[in-house]
């Protein structure tokens, strides 16, 4: 096994201090959720339109319809994502919430399944304990209050749409750049959001300096800074190594919301919340399916030489 480099190890403990804090970011901006969700997404696809229109090598002029189409579905899932997620922060804990939506690897299996596709038998046992962390959890979160268990409720339902973007993703992005997938996609989700904002009466404008700053910093983070450098790690570290990782936005979210906001999850739900973790691991770890086995397989047998 060879060892990462200073580089990619920078770069994914930025990657990880990146994300996890976006559900404190959310808490401490004083706007809309929905406000909130349509301008981290405006604000990139900002700094990434001119990129993905000027360089040929970003591929969007060469998007055929099918693809067009994959990455606006995957910005709709996305939408919905943020939609029920970035409330969620609002309502429970910057953990309960991070801890919750961390179960997109488990819908994921389920869709895969749905699918047809083999899912590892290690995964279902990974989502029985999975399911069983977060039922924990919001039983605990309940005796809370209501308002808590709502949070929780919306932030499974932003791991759900998550996964379903993430399935998207996976199949818009083997057939273009993903400078010209998240640039299509991000726009997508901006003006979806943008519309409901619009219809529901939902202000865009008039917040304070701080919030401001908030909204700037989840853009330069989380949706941008956090992403990227995950993407760059990939180069050394495999994807399902990296999705371990990245459970510890679970802990760093806590951590940062209770240094920064005073904002520690109850007690209660903290063994639901461990239970939780450690199922999504379980998942991540099993999601090898037989077809990547046999490949692994069939690369450790020995090469018979024809003389």
């Amino acid at each position: 096994m060879r060892t990462l480099g200073a580089p990619t190890t920078a770069a994914l403990t930025i990657a990880l201090l990146a994300v996890s804090s976006s559900a404190p970011l959310i808490a401490y901006a004083a706007a809309p959720a929905l406000a909130i969700a349509f301008w981290r997404n405006a604000l990139a696809v900002g700094v990434l339109a001119p990129v993905a229109v000027t360089r040929r090598s970003a591929g969007l002029r060469g998007l055929d319809r099918r693809t067009v189409a994959l990455c606006v579905l995957a910005g709709v899932a996305l939408a919905a994502h943020f939609a029920t997620f970035v409330p969620s922060a609002k309502l429970t804990t910057a953990a309960a919430a991070t801890a919750m939506v961390c179960t997109q690897p488990v819908w994921a299996a389920l869709i895969a399944a749905a699918r047809r596709v083999p899912v590892a038998p290690a995964t279902w046992i990974g989502v029985g304990i999975a399911v069983a962390g977060a039922v924990l959890a919001a039983g605990a979160d309940l005796t809370v209050s209501g308002r808590a268990a709502t949070g929780d409720l919306l932030a499974v339902a932003g791991g759900v749409a998550g996964a379903v973007y993430t399935t998207l993703g996976e199949r818009a992005r083997a057939r273009t750049t993903t400078t010209a997938y998240t640039t299509v996609c991000y726009a997508a989700c901006a003006v979806l959001l943008g519309v409901v904002c619009l219809a529901g009466g939902v202000p865009l404008h008039g917040f304070d300096g701080r919030t401001w700053l908030a909204i700037g910093a989840l853009t330069a983070g989380a949706q941008l800074l956090g992403h990227s450098l995950i993407n760059f790690a990939l180069h050394r570290v495999s994807a399902t190594t990296i999705s371990v990782l990245l459970l510890m936005e679970v802990p760093g979210a806590a951590l940062i919301a209770w240094a920064w906001l005073g904002q520690a999850p109850a007690a209660r739900s903290l063994p639901g919340l461990a239970l939780l973790v450690a199922g999504v691991a379980v998942v991540v770890l099993g999601a090898v399916s037989p077809r990547t086995a046999e490949r692994r397989s069939r690369r450790s047998r020995p090469v018979r030489r024809v003389r």
